[in-house]
């Protein structure tokens, strides 16, 4: 007979409570494999797919594309023995070895290696807006016939009038279309003024209240569009709040003449081992940076609050600030002191990539030590970064301007580039945060100081 298994939402990610469905890559009657990707998910970090734990057939999708959930909270129900030759439920093993699909100690399903929803994730205050209904697993007696699983019903998309369209979801959509309800008629009740099923059903029975309750402003058009705060953007909101307010920011800046490492930029790009090679000024920006940190490492270290210590990392992993049709990220690139200069533009090409491409890993964005955010390649000249959560010191790069600049008494056109840092002065000085951001400045004046580092 048929035996049922759920497959409840893993911590992919260190603290993670919660993520959005975005993509399921199985509909039910489909035939699933071990390892393979079933759904993508977006979490605070990033976007994840997930792997499939067992073998066998889908028989139901828990969780609705779009729709949030707290990890431990199932999101798929599989057949595991669909051909109905499984024999009678064995006891739970009293240990295991972490296989995926097997069930460990305290309840907790081996599902990725190194992730898997803790025993007591079921215990968490629920959302205002979880899914309302969790499936539990079916019982295993006298099934009947599984029939085909029908195609998912994607409802249409609802036509904007004047630059309005009301917040719903697809079922919710749906109905309201079986219905004959206009949803540019009704004033949301959810979260955010999101349209719910009850007010749908609520303007089928008393249609006059319904009209009465919208506001006057829609029949008008409106020039105003909501956007739930959610994924990564939700993730970047609290963490710059909690920065902002727990690490006292002091900013200091720098204008820089950087025409000797332009120069220098031009002659290695014809040079044979940096052709292939995209050299951008941040890649001198983070080799100075790395060689900084050598002179001052207060600003590559961590402020421990519950143990009330200082941490001092022997190590440099570079966080870079990226911009991405998600949201702000920071991956990290890891011993980025160990690098050569050749060594850090291709990782930080790499970096790019992978960041605009929405595929950084959460892993990818946690334990960095210093970041650079360049504000340059949007032609801005500067501005007062705050720091990433667990750093002390955050660098902001500006853009590389043509200006006059006084060499040897004479007014002459340089390349000039501002500097500005952000530094934790709990951990950093005055004194120690204007020694480090000098020294990047004279890096990239003049490259050849690196020599006597």
């Amino acid at each position: 007979m048929p035996q049922y298994k759920q497959f409840p939402l893993p911590d992919t990610a260190e603290g993670l409570t919660e993520a959005e469905i975005l993509t399921w890559h199985v509909q039910p009657g489909d035939a699933v494999k071990v390892n393979q990707v079933i759904v993508e998910i977006e979490t605070a970090k990033a976007a994840v797919e997930l792997p499939c734990p067992w073998d066998g057939v889908v028989t139901e999708l828990l969780v609705e594309v779009g729709q949030t959930v707290e990890v431990g909270v199932p999101i798929i129900t599989i057949d595991v023995d669909p051909s109905g030759s499984a024999p009678a439920p064995a006891p739970a093993p009293a240990a295991s070895n972490g296989k995926i699909g097997e069930e460990m100690p305290g309840g907790r399903i081996a599902t990725l290696v190194g992730y898997g929803p803790r025993a007591g994730a079921a215990k968490r205050r629920a959302r205002k807006d979880a899914p309302a209904r969790v499936a539990a697993a079916p019982a295993p007696v006298a099934p009947a016939p599984v029939a085909p699983a029908p195609a998912p019903v994607v409802a249409e998309p609802v036509a904007p009038r004047g630059g309005y369209v009301p917040l719903a979801k697809p079922p919710v959509r749906k109905l309201a279309k079986d219905l004959g309800v206009d949803l540019y008629a009704l004033a949301g009740s959810g979260p955010g003024g999101v349209i719910t099923r009850e007010d749908v059903e609520q303007a089928v029975a008393s249609p006059t209240r319904s009209a009465t309750a919208a506001p006057a402003a829609v029949d008008s058009g409106s020039r105003e569009r909501r956007v739930p705060i959610k994924g990564v953007r939700k993730a970047t909101a609290q963490a710059m709040v909690d920065s902002a307010f727990t690490a006292p920011h002091v900013t200091e800046f720098l204008t820089v003449d950087v025409t000797p490492m332009m120069e220098l930029r031009a002659r290695l790009k014809t040079a044979p081992q940096f052709r292939d090679v995209k050299l951008t000024p941040l890649a001198f920006a983070a080799k100075a940076v790395t060689l900084a940190v050598r002179r001052t490492p207060d600003v590559n270290a961590t402020w421990d609050e519950a143990a009330q210590e200082i941490v001092y990392k022997d190590y440099v992993h570079l966080g870079i600030a990226a911009a991405t049709p998600r949201g702000l990220v920071v991956p990290k690139v890891r011993d980025a002191d160990r690098m050569s200069l050749r060594e850090l533009a291709v990782a930080l090409d790499d970096l790019a990539t992978t960041a605009r491409d929405g595929k950084t890993s959460p892993a990818d964005m946690m334990g960095g030590t210093i970041t650079i955010t360049n504000v340059g390649v949007f032609g801005v000249d500067t501005g007062t970064p705050i720091i990433n959560p667990g750093e002390s010191a955050i660098l902001a790069l500006g853009a590389i301007r043509d200006m006059p600049w006084v060499v040897d008494g004479q007014v002459v056109p340089r390349k000039v580039c501002q500097l500005a840092l952000s530094f934790d002065h709990r951990v950093v000085d005055g004194q120690q945060g204007s020694q480090f951001l000098a020294d990047v400045g004279a890096l990239l004046a003049d490259p050849g100081v690196a020599m006597t580092y």
